[in-house]
């Protein structure tokens, strides 16, 4: 009997088919990157470097204002210098977008397409084509977020020369440390919007309206950044990630500060895998006619 039903499941599963096998990342990756939104996106990136060498072209040099002396006023100063504050006027809100398109809009695009339900007859397992378009929806957010500051290294580099990382409050970080720690920073930045991609995986999974899943990921991380900005909340703010978004500050002092990046880290993480995890339960269980 036992071996009358193994040979009925052998039957029942086509010969050379591997679940593993299925919607390879190679291909994926491929068709996210021939797609216009991709493109467009890359696109904007690159060129926002240039757009503020010609502001600082037109406007002359930044200044403060005042007698305290930020980050931005020290742009001009270095090719490094540059960089970090392209990071600095990106991170609160241009590097929100492409996380939530590419992860927001990975599946529900599928689904728009009424794609979706050819895939998973394929077959592609549900959680294997979550798996493939999450990890995608993922490089090509961390692929965005290091090609602009490597375009403005670059640019700032042949702008205002090549030089060590002017620090605000003063003193210098030579290049090769002022490097690392910019490393450091992409880094923390990509961390830090994990709850982004969380949320727009997991509505990516909830609807078939692509611009309702990325619109609904930035909407929510709007109102998380509102909401720390109400000081009456008092402690509870340090639950929300948007409190530690620019926590990576302390990463270019003299000093590396890592308190903060370490509790932003830990609260961005927590809150990103219950949205992933929702997000592969939710659909594994979802009927889908699209």
């Amino acid at each position: 009997m036992s071996t009358l039903v193994e040979s009925t499941a052998r039957t029942e599963v086509a010969s050379g088919y591997r679940a593993g096998r299925t919607l390879p990342l190679r291909v994926e990756l491929i068709r996210q990157l021939k797609r216009r939104r991709t493109q467009v996106m890359f696109a904007i990136l690159a060129v926002l470097p240039f757009v503020l060498v010609a502001a600082f072209a037109i406007g002359g040099e930044p200044d403060g204002g005042g007698d305290r002396i930020t980050l931005m006023d020290t742009a001009t100063a270095s090719g490094a210098n540059f960089a970090a504050v392209n990071l600095f006027v990106s991170a609160g809100f241009l590097l929100v977008i492409p996380v939530a398109l590419f992860c927001g809009d990975t599946v529900a695009s599928e689904a728009s397409w009424s794609s979706l339900r050819y895939l998973l007859a394929a077959p592609v397992p549900r959680a294997r084509l979550l798996w493939s378009k999450l990890v995608v929806g993922l490089g090509l957010s961390l692929a965005a977020m290091l090609l602009l500051p490597l375009v403005a290294l670059g640019v700032g580099t042949a702008a205002y020369g090549w030089g060590p990382l002017q620090i605000p409050t003063g003193g210098s970080l030579d290049t090769a440390t002022a490097a690392q720690r910019l490393v450091v920073v992409v880094a923390y930045i990509f961390v830090s919007q994990l709850v982004t991609a969380g949320l727009a995986f997991w509505l990516s999974t909830k609807t078939d309206a692509p611009l309702g899943a990325v619109g609904g990921a930035v909407g929510l991380t709007i109102v998380g950044n509102v909401l720390d900005a109400v000081t009456a909340l008092g402690d509870w703010r340090h639950f929300l990630p948007a409190h530690w978004q620019f926590a990576w500050a302390d990463a270019v002092q003299p000093r590396a500060e890592w308190s903060g990046m370490i509790q932003g880290t830990a609260i961005s993480v927590t809150y990103a895998l219950i949205l992933f995890a929702l997000a592969f339960r939710g659909f594994a269980r979802k009927d889908v006619v699209s």
